[in-house]
């Protein structure tokens, strides 16, 4: 019951309250992200959602779109802007998701969205991540976040996904928040942003 109802009505209430009471913070973000980023202060991706259907994921544009003199974007540690930096860090790019929430394409806890092209990639095990709604967080995200590998984020989705309940995914939230004010794990080290997935070794 808490899987099929509960949980989607409090995705719903929760996202639609959280941004009324959030939205003075997000139009200031937007403003600031407006202003150094040429007057595009969202990013739009296709991420696979549940049962692998894609859907566009909206985030705060934490780099701008400066390129090389050949017309290659430049790496993205010379992309990212002091405005962008601070947004990553406080995680308030996360935030225009709730929009994705109250679409219903996500849910406040699960396994993070992430890219189309690795879908081929997972083994059947993996593939589990996608029997239940992507989250703005997860077990993954508040057991090391993108300082773990990538086996490990897929085995906390997985272990997730079988263990979904109430108490789990409050307890996920609860350590979010304690993670958020501690910015803990946000980039791999010495990256700025997570490497891509180039799929699972071979013995």
């Amino acid at each position: 019951m808490y899987k099929s109802l509960l949980k989607p009505f409090f995705d719903f209430l929760c996202a639609l309250i959280g941004l009324l009471v959030l939205s003075p913070i997000f139009l200031v973000v937007w403003l600031c992200l407006a202003i150094v980023n040429n007057g595009k202060p969202f990013f739009f991706q296709r991420r696979p959602g549940k049962d692998e259907r894609i859907f566009t994921i909206v985030k705060f544009k934490t780099m701008n779109d400066k390129c090389d003199d050949k017309g290659q974007l430049l790496p993205d540690s010379k992309r990212l802007t002091a405005m962008g930096s601070f947004v990553r860090k406080t995680s308030l790019d996360e935030l225009p998701q709730l929009l994705n929430v109250l679409k219903g394409d996500m849910s406040f806890v699960g396994p993070r969205p992430l890219l189309p092209e690795y879908l081929s990639l997972y083994n059947e095990t993996q593939r589990k991540r996608h029997n239940v709604k992507p989250g703005i967080t997860g077990w993954a995200q508040v057991n090391g976040r993108n300082a773990i590998s990538w086996e490990q984020k897929f085995d906390y989705d997985v272990w997730y996904v079988e263990h979904q309940s109430f108490a789990l995914d409050l307890q996920i939230l609860l350590k979010t928040v304690k993670k958020v004010f501690k910015s803990e794990g946000i980039t791999q080290q010495g990256q700025v942003t997570t490497q891509n997935f180039q799929g699972n070794a071979v013995d």
